[in-house]
């Protein structure tokens, strides 16, 4: 049964934060222990975490604030926000755990982690500045760990490897001409890379890259489309022709001294599914924070997030998401075709 969220609300604002840390340490607990938690309940349990955690930061914020410090953490967390940045930067996106279920199971819902290895690479082309026209590459390398496949009724094989690798090259407009605008187009592959069959599609893809987004003071909103149709296989078997997409829509607020909340799921969508198993639409919540170790700033996003549409057979259904995003100097400063 769903939980009624609005009692459990009410509940939480009156307990004294001792009580509410050790309520959300005994379901954190019970999450990593595999015991048997609704979908449901798992996101409230998050939910309620982040929402804590947000609280402290924003108190955290408001001191620094006064104090004037983090504004050069603030900076990079927004930019790191924006898809089309001029930051060199390599991301790890984890999903450990992420919880799939369906009509296919009948037992608990079964348990996968992932890491989504993504280097930020721009390469400045021509100009300087705001009139610094650039082309961002972000390599997206699926790093499975461990997957439930199913394999008849109520019968999984869990497995492990690479997925297949995309490249997106984004040509992002000059800040002079967008000004507050993120914008940005070019073409993303997808190659067969994929260690096992079950990871991937056997075949070379191809399609549009789309960024569309806005920077205000606070406030950064994105949208980051793609969409992948075959363009050759490679062993593709009795496998369907690639016609698939993805749309990853982000919202993050700085709070002040390098926090942020938001949120940023990836909403997926294969047209070869059957009827009911075609889309997986998430939301979700995050808090981060971008901190200094020595020279090197890295951010952290620790989220959940829920599907609220999600394939009648099987697929994910809830996750717990970490980010870990270090920055790195830039390989490539001088524009390669003059100022």
């Amino acid at each position: 049964n769903t939980p009624d969220t609005s009692q459990l609300s009410r509940r939480w604002d009156v307990q004294p934060t001792t009580i509410r840390r050790a309520t959300l340490a005994g379901l954190c607990a019970r999450l990593a222990s595999g015991r048997a938690v609704s979908g449901e309940l798992a996101v409230a349990a998050m939910l309620a975490l982040i929402v804590n955690l947000s609280v402290n930061a924003e108190a955290i914020a408001e001191g620094a604030q006064k104090s004037g410090g983090g504004s050069n953490l603030d900076d990079v967390g927004k930019k790191l926000a924006n898809p089309l940045t001029d930051l060199w930067a390599l991301n790890f996106n984890s999903f450990v755990p992420g919880f799939f279920d369906g009509d296919v199971n009948k037992g608990d819902a079964k348990l996968g982690a992932t890491t989504i290895f993504q280097p930020i690479l721009p390469i400045p082309l021509t100009g300087e500045g705001a009139d610094e026209f650039r082309v961002i590459l972000r390599p997206v390398v699926p790093i499975v760990w461990s997957t439930p496949i199913p394999d008849g009724f109520d019968e999984f094989n869990h497995k492990t490897g690479i997925g297949d690798i995309q490249l997106p090259f984004v040509f992002s407009v000059p800040d002079s001409i967008a000004g507050k605008w993120i914008l940005g187009a070019g073409p993303v592959f997808e190659f067969p890379t994929a260690t096992d069959d079950a990871l991937g599609a056997d075949q070379w893809s191809a399609g549009p890259a789309i960024a569309v987004g806005h920077k205000g003071e606070k406030l950064t909103s994105v949208l980051f489309f793609n969409y992948f149709w075959n363009i050759g296989g490679a062993d593709q078997g009795d496998k369907p022709d690639t016609d698939k997409g993805s749309l990853l829509y982000s919202l993050q607020y700085a709070l002040g001294n390098g926090w942020q909340v938001g949120t940023n799921p990836n909403i997926t969508y294969n047209d070869n599914a059957s009827s009911g198993n075609k889309w997986n639409v998430p939301i979700g919540a995050f808090i981060g924070r971008t901190v200094k170790f020595g020279k090197t700033a890295i951010n952290f996003k620790l989220g959940v997030e829920y599907s609220v549409v999600s394939p009648d057979d099987f697929g994910q259904e809830a996750a717990i998401r970490l980010q870990v995003t270090p920055i790195i100097p830039g390989l490539i400063k001088k524009p390669l075709f003059g100022g």
